[in-house]
């Protein structure tokens, strides 16, 4: 990742950017990219979201965030670092559909792919510090797609008792954490699953925060 001109942004004091991210090489490689730039004040750095909220980064903050992470991560992982806070700027390998949708739902100011070069990992910061969005053409055309689409199918409806199961999934809660807040079986809350999988036509946890994030479940 290089670095070929120099931008600075426009305003008092340098950006706060704190740094996600389980993969040491690529870790080192954005890090150096924040370090070189003038405007830019690089903060905490870490390898999973636990070790990012025990570490002193500022609110107001922009984060890099991969998306597939130890632990928290995801639509979830955005979720979040954005209730931490900051404003989430996602870098990930995963550039698909679901994840962009997952992530942009959940409060993501950015998303980009892992073949960004340094300028526009860079411009995407400044922009998002400014509180401006940044996607590229091709992920924004999902987005757009993905609006008309909603706005075109079937509103879902959902039971109240599976509006409790979808919000604690969302939020990372496993089944048998789901049971237990709930005073149900984990055969229960799985039942629950493939009704709210049927209903949504999503299949994995981070088509569920996109859901639940739509319907309002997670505030």
């Amino acid at each position: 990742m290089r670095v070929k001109t120099e931008e600075r942004r426009r305003g008092p004091g340098p950006i706060p950017v704190g740094v996600i991210e389980d993969h040491p090489l690529y870790r080192d490689a954005v890090a150096r990219v924040l370090n070189e730039a003038p405007d830019i004040e690089l903060g905490a750095v870490a390898d999973s979201v636990a070790r990012f909220a025990v570490q002193d980064q500022p609110p107001g903050s922009v984060v890099v965030l991969d998306l597939k992470l130890r632990g928290v991560q995801d639509a979830a992982a955005v979720l979040e670092v954005g209730q931490m806070g900051h404003k989430v700027l996602v870098v990930s390998a995963h550039a698909e559909q679901p994840e962009v949708l997952g992530a942009m739902q959940a409060g993501a100011k950015g998303f980009l792919s892992k073949d960004v070069d340094g300028d526009e990992l860079l411009r995407a910061i400044r922009t998002i510090a400014e509180d401006n969005a940044y996607v590229s053409p091709t992920l924004a055309g999902m987005i757009i797609q993905d609006t008309e689409d909603r706005r075109a199918g079937p509103k879902i409806v959902l039971s109240e008792r599976e509006k409790q199961v979808l919000r604690l999934v969302a939020a990372g809660e496993r089944d048998v954490d789901v049971a237990e807040i709930l005073d149900i079986s984990v055969r229960t809350v799985r039942s629950y699953l493939d009704r709210i999988r049927d209903k949504t036509g999503e299949r994995r946890r981070a088509g569920f925060v996109r859901v639940a994030i739509r319907e309002g479940l997670l505030r």
